[in-house]
Protein backbone atom coordinates (compact mmCIF):
# COMPACT_ATOMS: atom_id res chain seq x y z
CA UNK A 1 0.00 0.00 0.00
CA UNK A 2 1.83 3.01 -1.00
CA UNK A 3 0.85 6.42 1.51
CA UNK A 4 2.20 8.56 -1.41
CA UNK A 5 -1.05 8.47 -3.46
CA UNK A 6 -2.26 12.18 -4.04
CA UNK A 7 -6.36 12.70 -3.50
CA UNK A 8 -6.87 12.19 -6.98
CA UNK A 9 -5.25 8.81 -6.94
CA UNK A 10 -7.44 7.85 -4.30
CA UNK A 11 -10.18 8.27 -6.08
CA UNK A 12 -8.98 6.76 -8.98
CA UNK A 13 -7.80 3.32 -6.82
CA UNK A 14 -11.33 3.49 -5.42
CA UNK A 15 -12.95 3.51 -8.91
CA UNK A 16 -10.68 0.41 -9.65
CA UNK A 17 -11.23 -1.09 -6.38
CA UNK A 18 -15.13 -1.14 -7.09
CA UNK A 19 -14.96 -2.28 -10.64
CA UNK A 20 -12.99 -5.89 -9.07
CA UNK A 21 -16.01 -6.15 -6.44
CA UNK A 22 -14.44 -4.87 -3.32
CA UNK A 23 -16.48 -3.49 -0.61
CA UNK A 24 -15.24 0.01 0.50
CA UNK A 25 -15.58 2.92 2.16
CA UNK A 26 -14.24 6.55 1.66
CA UNK A 27 -13.30 8.88 4.50
CA UNK A 28 -12.81 12.32 3.80
CA UNK A 29 -11.78 15.20 6.22
CA UNK A 30 -14.10 17.53 6.24
CA UNK A 31 -12.90 20.25 9.34
CA UNK A 32 -9.72 20.85 10.83
CA UNK A 33 -8.61 23.04 13.30
CA UNK A 34 -5.48 24.38 14.33
CA UNK A 35 -2.56 22.54 13.24
CA UNK A 36 -3.32 19.53 10.98
CA UNK A 37 -1.51 16.95 9.40
CA UNK A 38 -3.91 16.71 5.85
CA UNK A 39 -6.08 19.33 4.58
CA UNK A 40 -9.89 19.72 4.61
CA UNK A 41 -10.52 17.22 1.36
CA UNK A 42 -8.22 14.58 1.73
CA UNK A 43 -9.33 11.57 1.27
CA UNK A 44 -8.51 7.68 2.18
CA UNK A 45 -10.37 4.81 0.60
CA UNK A 46 -10.22 1.37 2.32
CA UNK A 47 -11.56 -1.86 1.68
CA UNK A 48 -13.65 -4.62 3.86
CA UNK A 49 -10.09 -6.30 4.70
CA UNK A 50 -8.79 -3.39 6.09
CA UNK A 51 -6.38 -2.24 2.87
CA UNK A 52 -6.55 1.51 2.57
CA UNK A 53 -4.47 3.89 0.56
CA UNK A 54 -4.43 7.66 1.20
CA UNK A 55 -3.97 9.80 4.19
CA UNK A 56 -6.46 11.64 6.12
CA UNK A 57 -3.92 12.20 9.00
CA UNK A 58 -1.25 9.76 10.42
CA UNK A 59 -0.57 6.90 12.91
CA UNK A 60 -3.05 6.24 15.89
CA UNK A 61 -5.49 8.38 13.87
CA UNK A 62 -5.14 7.11 10.40
CA UNK A 63 -5.09 3.64 12.29
CA UNK A 64 -8.59 4.41 14.39
CA UNK A 65 -9.93 5.40 10.60
CA UNK A 66 -8.99 2.31 9.12
CA UNK A 67 -11.15 0.02 12.01
CA UNK A 68 -14.23 2.63 11.99
CA UNK A 69 -14.46 2.19 8.14
CA UNK A 70 -14.18 -1.30 8.07
CA UNK A 71 -17.51 -1.14 10.28
CA UNK A 72 -18.99 1.23 8.08
CA UNK A 73 -18.54 -1.09 5.14
CA UNK A 74 -20.24 -3.85 7.88
CA UNK A 75 -23.21 -1.90 8.61
CA UNK A 76 -23.92 0.71 5.93
CA UNK A 77 -24.24 3.50 8.22
CA UNK A 78 -21.65 6.85 7.81
CA UNK A 79 -19.87 8.23 11.06
CA UNK A 80 -18.56 11.60 11.74
CA UNK A 81 -15.25 11.13 13.69
CA UNK A 82 -13.21 13.49 15.83
CA UNK A 83 -10.01 13.78 16.82
CA UNK A 84 -8.01 15.83 18.41
CA UNK A 85 -5.81 16.86 22.14
CA UNK A 86 -8.91 18.14 24.24
CA UNK A 87 -11.03 15.13 23.95
CA UNK A 88 -11.00 12.01 26.41
CA UNK A 89 -9.10 9.79 23.41
CA UNK A 90 -6.02 12.32 23.28
CA UNK A 91 -3.87 10.07 24.77
CA UNK A 92 -4.94 6.61 22.76
CA UNK A 93 -5.51 8.49 19.44
CA UNK A 94 -4.66 12.40 19.29
CA UNK A 95 -2.80 14.66 17.15
CA UNK A 96 0.58 15.20 18.89
CA UNK A 97 0.56 18.66 16.76
CA UNK A 98 -2.21 20.13 18.94
CA UNK A 99 -4.95 20.43 16.52
CA UNK A 100 -8.64 18.79 15.64
CA UNK A 101 -9.69 17.45 12.74
CA UNK A 102 -12.98 15.71 11.98
CA UNK A 103 -13.62 12.95 9.06
CA UNK A 104 -16.47 11.41 7.99
CA UNK A 105 -16.68 8.65 7.09
CA UNK A 106 -18.86 6.27 4.40
CA UNK A 107 -19.70 3.31 2.37
CA UNK A 108 -19.01 3.47 -1.00
CA UNK A 109 -21.85 1.54 -3.28
CA UNK A 110 -22.34 1.49 -7.02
Amino acid sequence: MSRQADDGDVLAIAETWAKAGRRLAIATVVETWGSAPRPVGSHLVIDDEGNFEGSVSGGCVEGAVVSEAVEVIGDSRPRLLSFGVADETAWRVGLSCGGRIRIYVEPLTA
